[in-house]
C-alpha cells in the first residue's frame, strides 16, 4: 500500500513511518496540513494517517478538504483527546477510523491494513493464482504449499500483480506503490527486485510485456 503519514511530532512520524515500511508499505511523511493536502493531490494513497492537531492548518480542515476534493485515500485520525465527542466530531468531519494516542502499533497496523482493503478493488483477504498463494492480510505467499521467503518489496511487487488479476502492471505502477516518493524515478529498483522476486517463484513465474510491464504469468 501507499501511506502518507502526516504527523508533527518528529519521533512519532518517523516511529509510524519506520514500522510501516517494515510491513512493506511505502511510506511518505509530512509534518504540517498544508503540505499534507499538497502530497495528497499529487501522489495517489490507499491511506493517510492523520494527526488532528496539525500546524499550519488543522487536521480537521485536511480531513474535510480530503473529502470535499473526492479523494479516494482512506483517512485514519490520530488524536490525543479521548473523550466519546471527539471521537464522534472526527468521524463526522468524513475521517474513515479513529485512533486516540498513546497506540498499540500492532492496532495502528490491523487498522491500516483494514481501511486498505477498503481503498483497493474487492478481492479474497487470500489471493490464488494457480498453485501460488498470496495472503495480502499476513503478507505471506506459497506456492503449492511452499512457503516463499520474500523481502518486503518482493511481497509487495508480488502483491500488485496477484491483484492485478491478470492486468498487465507497468514498472511505474510497481514503484509508485510499492516504493514511496523519495524512490528516484530513473532507477533500477524495479527491474533488480523483479530479478529476486522470479528467482523464488519459479514457474509459472512473471512474464514481462515489452514497453508495457508485467504480468503474473498463470501456466
Amino acid at each position: 500500500m501507499r501511506i502518507l503519514v502526516v504527523e508533527d511530532e518528529e519521533i512519532m512520524a518517523e516511529m509510524v513511518a519506520l514500522g510501516l515500511r517494515r510491513r512493506g508499505h511505502a511510506v511518505d511523511v509530512v509534518k504540517d496540513g498544508a503540505s499534507a493536502l499538497e502530497w495528497a493531490a499529487v501522489n495517489r494513497y490507499d491511506v493517510i494517517v492523520l494527526d488532528r492537531d496539525l500546524p499550519v492548518l488543522h487536521g480537521d480542515d485536511v480531513c474535510r478538504q480530503l473529502v470535499a476534493s473526492g479523494a479516494q485515500s482512506r483517512v485514519l485520525m490520530l488524536t490525543a483527546a479521548s473523550a466519546v465527542g471527539d471521537r464522534v466530531q472526527g468521524l463526522e468531519l468524513g475521517a474513515d477510523d479513529y485512533l486516540v494516542k498513546p497506540f498499540a502499533f500492532d492496532e495502528l497496523l490491523a487498522r491500516v491494513a483494514a481501511l486498505g482493503r477498503r481503498t483497493a478493488p474487492a478481492h479474497p483477504p487470500t489471493v490464488q493464482v494457480g498453485d501460488l498463494s498470496v495472503d495480502t492480510a499476513r503478507r505471506l505467499a506459497s506456492r503449492a504449499g511452499r512457503a516463499l521467503d520474500l523481502t518486503p518489496k518482493e511481497f509487495g511487487m508480488l502483491e500488485v500483480l496477484a491483484t492485478a488479476q491478470g492486468r498487465v502492471v507497468s514498472a511505474e505502477e510497481l514503484l509508485e506503490r510499492v516504493w514511496d516518493t523519495n524512490a528516484d524515478p530513473f532507477t533500477n529498483a524495479v527491474r533488480v527486485t523483479m530479478v529476486g522476486l522470479r528467482r523464488k517463484l519459479g514457474e509459472p513465474g512473471i512474464d514481462t510485456l515489452r514497453g508495457q510491464g508485467y504480468r503474473l504469468a498463470t501456466s
